[in-house]
């Protein structure tokens, strides 16, 4: 099945960090197995169709899991006329197909977008935003949304933060089975007890590699939406209105939102205290600012 190639410019620094997480997440993903069916012998069919079964459910259904727990609603044109001419706008601007237009119920001024591909993509504003932002801020915030729809960087980060977690699962589970049954100190007893070992070292590698490709990818998409409505500062206006705006929302509301941080336009933080603040998978304010204002000093360019 052939790519069809979008109007957003082509970011090939985030193509080689998306490949490369993929790729050293698997191979611990991999290893981890390995380790496993080399331990436990006589599970490896249980270990083998639990992992596959587990991994096929969340690449079919991790995009509809994740919109449906942050509330997200679809929503027609005729129920959202502003939004869905926005969004017809950009697809027009960017060449790419239109994807699921949806609406979530909050006052947390946010909007993400999820899907493994063009065909299942949805892309959700929240009735704070909408109530927010002038238009040209929508834009650029929804233009932000479909780049990482363009880039499929979406579908990247769900599979690669699902492979480690996947991993302590595999492990935990096989840990349960094997102390039940070897409580000795032979090589077998005492590679089993190692297993917790081995599962934090392979969830703390992927936590940080998916870590690193998000600050990158939300820089890449500040970037690809403002070279294509060509209104950085529009953007910019968003980012800096939203993020004055998330010190308003009640700390309950802040609380629920703050799971899915990784696929929010701006990250929610409940206080500022927050472990999430030091392990954001997002740039701060200041980096954002500062590149869309090299971008504009760039589109100012004769």
């Amino acid at each position: 099945m052939t790519r069809t190639r979008s109007r957003y410019a082509p970011d090939h620094g985030l193509t080689t960090r998306m490949v490369t997480t993929m790729f050293l997440i698997g191979l611990l993903y991999v290893v981890l197995v390995g380790v496993l069916l080399a331990v436990l012998r006589g599970a490896w069919p249980i270990i083998l169709i639990f992992t596959g079964g587990l991994f096929i459910a969340q690449f079919w259904f991790s995009d509809r899991i994740a919109a449906f727990s942050m509330g997200a609603r679809e929503v027609t044109p005729e129920e959202a006329p502003e939004l869905h001419g926005t969004i017809d706008r950009i697809c027009a601007l960017a060449d790419m197909p239109k994807p699921r237009v949806a609406i979530a119920r909050t006052d947390v001024p946010n909007a993400f977008a999820t899907g493994r591909g063009e065909k299942t993509a949805l892309v959700c504003a929240t009735t704070g935003l909408l109530r927010r932002l002038e238009p040209e801020e929508l834009e650029g915030v929804l233009a932000h949304e479909m780049s990482h729809v363009a880039h499929r960087d979406v579908a990247v980060m769900t599979i690669a933060s699902f492979l480690g977690v996947l991993a302590g699962i595999v492990t935990r589970v096989a840990l349960w089975g094997g102390l039940s049954r070897n409580r000795s100190s032979d090589p077998v007893g005492i590679a089993i007890m190692l297993i917790p070992l081995i599962s934090a070292a392979v969830y703390c590698l992927s936590f940080l590699l998916t870590r690193l490709l998000s600050r990158y990818r939300e820089l890449s998409a500040d970037r690809a939406a403002a070279l294509l409505t060509g209104r950085p500062s529009a953007l910019a206006s968003a980012l800096t209105k939203v993020s004055g705006q998330m010190a308003r929302i009640p700390t309950e509301d802040l609380r629920k939102a703050e799971p899915y941080n990784a696929f929010y336009f701006v990250p929610a933080f409940s206080s500022k205290e927050s472990l999430s603040r030091l392990l954001s998978s997002h740039p701060t304010l200041e980096q954002r600012l500062d590149q869309l204002a090299r971008i504009s000093v760039e589109l100012a360019r004769p």
